[in-house]
C-alpha cells in the first residue's frame, strides 16, 4: 500500500486491497454457527460457501447436515444426490446421511437401500457402525411386522408420494406436481386432499377451468369441505369472481381447524384473497415450530404482515423463510406478492 501527501498535507491511501474472502471463510464461520447449534446463521454463512467455491463438495455436505438438523430432510437429499452427481461416488458418506434423512422421513426402504449402498461402497467407513444399527433397526421392524408387508409398503409408497407433491407444490412447480398427484389418486384413491392439490396445480399451471370444474363437483358432494372452501375462494378471486369468492371467504372466517397445516390452509387462503387482517390474525396464532419446514408458511405470513402495516415483521420473516428456503427467494418478496 503507498500513501501521499494531497495539498492540504493529509496522507491519501493511493492502492487499497479490498478483503474478498474466499468460500474457506464462510465455511469456517458456517461450522461454528454449526457447532453452537446457530442453525439459520449456520445455513446463510455455508450457502455463502458454496456461492463462492461451487467445486468444494465438503462445503455442501456440511449445507445438508445442517438442513437435517432443522428437519428439512428432503432439501438435505436434494443437496447430497446433487454432489453424487456433481462429484461421482468419491464422496461416499453421502450415501449413509441420505439413509438416515430417508429414516426420519419414514421412507423406509429408501432408507434400507442407501445404508447397505454405503457399506458395500465403504465397509470400513466412518459411519459404518451406524449403518448396521440403522439396518439392523429396520430388519426387526419387519419381521414384526412380517403379516402387515403389504401395508408398509402402501404406507411408505404414500409418505414417498406426499413428499414429492409437498416439495414442488411449496416452490411453486405446479407441472412436476402433477404427474405424482395423478400416481396418488389412482393408486390412493381414498386419500381425497391429493384430489385438492391436484386441482391447485392444474389451475396455476393454467388448467383454470378444468380445476375449477372439478373442484365445483367435489364441493357439491361435500360442501362442508375445507379443502373446496379454500381452493374456490382462491380460483374464484384470481379470476375476479368477487361475489362468488367472497361467499366462500365468509364461511373460512367462521372456520378454526385444529391441526396446524389446516390452520395455515385457511391463513394462507385468506392471504391470497386480500384478507390480510384476518390472515395476519390467523398466522399469529399458528404454532411456528411445527411449520418450520413449510416455505409458504413463511411465504404468505410474510405477506399479510407487510399489508397489515408490519413491514419490519415482514422482512424478518422473509428473510428467516429465504434462510431455511432459499428457493423462496425466486418467488418475489411481500411487497411484491409472491
Amino acid at each position: 500500500m503507498h500513501t501521499s501527501n494531497n495539498n492540504t498535507g493529509e496522507a491519501v491511501v493511493d492502492n487499497i486491497i479490498p478483503f474478498t474472502p474466499e468460500g474457506e471463510f464462510y465455511f469456517t464461520k458456517g461450522v461454528r454457527a454449526f457447532r453452537k447449534r446457530e442453525f439459520g446463521k449456520a445455513s446463510k454463512w455455508l450457502r455463502r460457501a458454496v456461492e463462492l467455491s461451487p467445486k468444494q463438495p465438503v462445503y455442501q455436505c456440511q449445507l445438508s447436515v445442517v438442513h437435517t438438523e432443522t428437519g428439512e430432510y428432503h432439501t438435505a437429499n436434494q443437496i447430497l444426490m446433487n454432489v453424487l452427481a456433481d462429484f461421482g461416488h468419491e464422496y461416499v458418506d453421502c450415501y449413509y446421511l441420505i439413509s438416515n434423512n430417508y429414516a426420519h422421513l419414514g421412507l423406509f426402504q429408501d432408507a434400507k437401500k442407501y445404508a447397505k449402498e454405503y457399506l458395500n461402497k465403504a465397509p470400513e467407513g466412518d459411519f459404518k457402525e451406524e449403518a448396521e444399527q440403522l439396518i439392523s433397526v429396520l430388519d426387526i421392524e419387519e419381521e414384526e411386522d412380517e403379516d402387515d408387508d403389504w401395508a408398509f409398503e402402501e404406507e411408505d409408497e404414500l409418505m414417498m408420494h406426499q413428499e414429492s407433491a409437498f416439495y414442488y407444490m411449496e416452490r411453486q412447480q405446479w407441472k412436476e406436481a402433477l404427474p405424482v398427484l395423478e400416481d396418488m389418486i389412482r393408486l390412493f384413491p381414498d386419500f381425497v386432499s391429493a384430489k385438492h392439490d391436484y386441482a391447485v396445480c392444474l389451475f396455476f399451471a393454467g388448467d383454470e377451468q378444468e380445476a375449477i370444474e372439478l373442484e365445483e363437483e367435489r364441493h357439491e358432494r361435500e360442501p362442508l369441505s375445507l379443502h373446496s372452501m379454500c381452493n374456490l375462494a382462491v380460483f374464484y378471486y384470481q379470476q375476479g369472481r368477487i361475489e362468488e369468492s367472497q361467499a366462500h371467504i365468509q364461511k373460512l372466517r367462521n372456520v378454526y381447524p385444529i391441526g396446524e397445516q389446516q390452520k395455515l390452509r385457511v391463513a394462507a387462503t385468506l392471504t391470497q384473497v386480500g384478507e390480510y387482517e384476518a390472515a395476519y390474525d390467523r398466522f399469529c396464532r399458528l404454532e411456528k415450530g411445527k411449520l418450520k419446514g413449510h416455505l409458504s408458511y413463511y411465504k404468505w405470513f410474510s405477506i399479510a404482515a407487510y399489508h397489515t402495516g408490519e413491514p419490519s415483521k415482514a422482512l424478518s420473516l422473509w428473510e428467516e423463510g429465504c434462510t431455511r428456503h432459499p428457493n423462496l427467494a425466486e418467488q418475489g418478496g411481500p411487497w411484491q406478492e409472491g
